[in-house]
């Protein structure tokens, strides 16, 4: 019985080891590698198909900033891509992205709103970021004026209120640095600053060169303007003023209590295609956003107001 038992001992161990040893064999077999030459389910990926090109664009000033910078660090990536840029104001980029004389029209506001409707529906829309309006003042204004209420931003823009010592500030009078119609920026700054209303105009002044009116409002005692806040970075020649006693900035636009602001369009007439589409991918990636706050607009990913 004592042998029987044995034997049975001893055969049971055999059948376990060879166990073992098959599934051991069955798990390298499968981590092994496939064998060079072999088909098999993964494939080689193939190199980055390379970009060449030219692209031209234009409009926007306030995106004017970004869209350069992009260019800039997107041909360092693709060096044979030529791209030329123009500002020129949100109402030509659209005009001429429309008529085909450029591949992209820079916008601050859709292009239904400067275009007829027909010409619009011809557009796809590419939204970039969000761009924030802040009103500027001269140095000497802001000794005394830190913020004006809607109303009295309506009034000094409409020329109504013609001395700043009506708002509190300095007994001198106010000067407009105003924007030509076309303009993108000022369309926006109507909306959402002056209630719709529309600013008067200053024919002697008027530009819709970004860094023309900055350098205007601060060298034009008792001068007022407007502009992106990407032309406020590392600028302290003139002070911005806020609105209702809310900053113009980042955080506040982030999170909906400065409502001076609006999306960033680049405009392509039809769906685009080669550099132009590369280009436009670039800009919208997670690679490049990173640039997008530091030079002074938000992330549309971030936002928690709407319009």
């Amino acid at each position: 019985m004592k042998k029987f038992l044995s034997l049975l001992l001893a055969a049971a161990t055999i059948l376990v080891s060879a166990s073992a040893c098959s599934s051991t064999t069955a798990t390298s077999s499968a981590a092994a590698p496939a064998p060079s030459g072999e088909t098999g389910s993964s494939e080689t990926s193939a190199a980055p198909e390379k970009v060449t090109g030219s692209i031209t664009a234009s409009g926007s000033s306030a995106l004017y900033p970004l869209v350069k910078d992009a260019i800039s660090k997107f041909k360092k990536i693709n060096p044979d891509v030529s791209i030329t840029l123009n500002a020129g104001g949100s109402g030509t980029g659209l005009k001429q992205v429309s008529d085909g004389s450029v591949d992209i029209g820079n916008s601050d506001v859709e292009a239904a709103s400067k275009l007829a409707a027909d010409k619009a529906k011809e557009l796809v829309d590419h939204k970039i970021c969000v761009i924030t309006m802040a009103p500027i003042v001269n140095k000497d204004v802001a000794e005394k004026v830190k913020s004006l209420t809607t109303e009295q931003l309506v009034s000094i823009f409409t020329a109504k209120t013609k001395n700043w010592k009506e708002v509190g500030g300095p007994d001198e009078p106010i000067v407009l640095v105003t924007r030509p119609a076309t303009s993108g920026t000022r369309a926006l700054f109507k909306q959402y600053a002056l209630n719709n209303q529309e600013e008067a105009s200053n024919a002697s002044l008027e530009t819709d060169d970004s860094g023309a009116l900055l350098q205007s409002v601060s060298t034009h005692k008792g001068a007022i303007g407007y502009v992106a806040l990407s032309y406020l970075i590392n600028n302290t020649s003139v002070s911005t003023v806020a609105i209702d006693n809310v900053e113009p900035s980042l955080e506040n636009t982030y999170n909906g209590t400065y409502k001076v602001w609006g999306y960033e369009h680049m405009y392509t007439k039809g769906e685009p295609e080669g550099a132009v589409k590369a280009f436009l991918d670039y800009m919208q990636s997670e690679e490049y956003g990173n640039s997008v706050e530091t030079l002074g607009y938000n992330v549309t990913s971030k936002m928690k107001a709407t319009k």
